[in-house]
């Protein structure tokens, strides 16, 4: 096997996984509050990324590729694990209440539009973005309306869910730009892993507060013990097998075609929820999810000038 063709299908992999978490998520907040589920389940994350570290270090050492960080790259190291968890934190537990309220299908749509989200939020940085954008922001915009606002109701109606899990979309692309800013400067696996305990760590805190508050009992070991698959599965399959995938096989996938199989993730979550949970959509709803799903692909085309490109992911 080719390692382009084997770096595809690592990729469709992670896209798959991605998708089918959220069916995990939504389905172990059955017994496990959102706030600690999402605790756990990073902190697992953390942990599943271990191994995989020491086996990369341990391969580069042997092909003598590897670097050892001075005290300065450590320092940014942490500095950015850090940064990256508290963003993570923030937006994974806005997505994982959000959940509450409104389906997978719709949440992995809604969550993808951080795609779009990035680049509007990089013209604060004052970056060039390409005429053919404003058609996507212009596209996801009608397809967002389609899909939550009810054909016989207006603003009113809308599901909260699907507020919430609209701000948690803008979070991604806040922890995207800083996980921008840090990873050139520092191993990505290793930034991911520290992301994940931080982020873990800050959920487990604040559980004990959050959930309560929003009318969710804290879970006991019978409640984790219910919910132990859908935790596992969103923690080592979602944040340990599927980032490790997605970072082996970029190397040997065209950065492009590599953005356009992963946003798969979202089509995956509506067939996932479909037929693991039930979830329906109608025609309405279907079109909505169409028109974002192309103004994602298309906002991730290669531009001819460089300067004008802003990368989503």
């Amino acid at each position: 096997m080719g390692r382009q063709l084997r770096g595809t299908i690592m990729l469709f992999m992670t896209a798959l996984i991605w998708g089918t978490a959220f069916v995990a998520q939504k389905s172990g907040m059955d017994s496990v509050s959102p706030v600690a589920f999402n605790g756990i389940r990073t902190l697992i994350g953390g942990i599943a990324l271990l191994p995989v570290i020491y086996i990369m270090t341990r391969v580069a050492k042997n092909k003598g590729t590897y670097h050892e960080e001075t005290p300065q790259e450590k320092k940014i190291l942490w500095i950015g694990g850090v940064c990256c968890g508290l963003a993570l934190m923030l937006a994974g537990n806005i997505q994982q209440i959000g959940m509450c309220y409104t389906t997978a299908g719709k949440t992995g749509f809604i969550t993808a539009l951080y795609v779009i989200l990035v680049p509007l939020l990089g013209l604060v940085l004052k970056k060039k973005i390409r005429p053919i954008f404003w058609a996507c922001v212009a596209a996801s915009a009608v397809g967002l309306y389609l899909l939550c606002i009810p054909a016989d109701g207006g603003f009113g109606n809308i599901n909260k869910g699907d507020v919430i899990i609209l701000v948690c979309s803008l979070m991604f692309a806040f922890h995207i730009l800083t996980i921008d800013y840090f990873s050139p400067k520092v191993d990505g696996v290793k930034l991911s892993c520290i992301q994940f305990f931080v982020a873990g760590l800050l959920s487990c805190i604040l559980a004990p507060i959050l959930d309560p508050a929003m009318g969710f009992a804290l879970p006991g070991i019978e409640n984790l013990m219910d919910g132990w698959f859908e935790i596992l599965y969103a923690g080592i399959m979602s944040c340990g097998v599927a980032y490790t995938f997605q970072v082996v096989a970029q190397a040997d996938v065209e950065p492009t075609l590599a953005s356009m199989i992963l946003c798969l993730e979202s089509v995956f979550a509506v067939i996932a929820g479909a037929i693991l949970l039930g979830e329906t959509m109608g025609a309405r709803e279907i079109i909505g999810c169409a028109l974002m799903f192309a103004a994602i692909v298309v906002a991730q085309l290669p531009s001819k000038d460089p300067a004008a490109e802003i990368d989503g992911k």
